[in-house]
């Protein structure tokens, strides 16, 4: 599973947020990060499913608990505009909010 290209192209999606990142070089860490959050998030979701639907065939498994990682991760990343335009996205604030977030898996 490609993880890091999964959540690069959710980043991408997000072009000022992209663009942030990549200019203040924290794309990287931030990729290598969420993608880690990923993959624990598909493991456990893979977990969960499993013994919910144990008749269930493991590739439906592994690709609804992928989407339901996906939605996870999508839901934690900070929207493409500032709620104000006048205020700058605060890349610092949401790192911290993804990481905060990401721990309650």
């Amino acid at each position: 599973m490609q993880y890091k290209t999964i959540v690069l192209e959710l980043l991408r999606e997000r072009t000022e947020l992209h663009e942030q990142l990549r200019l203040t070089r924290k794309l990287l860490p931030t990729l290598e990060t969420c993608a880690q959050e990923l993959k624990a998030s598909h493991q456990a979701w893979k977990g969960t499913l499993s013994q919910a639907k144990p008749d269930s065939d493991q590739s439906q498994i592994a690709s609804e608990a992928l989407e339901m990682a996906l939605r996870e991760l999508e839901d934690r990343l900070p929207s493409v505009s500032p709620p104000d335009d006048r205020e700058p996205l605060s890349l610092d604030n949401a790192m911290a909010f993804v990481r905060s977030h990401s721990s309650n898996r």
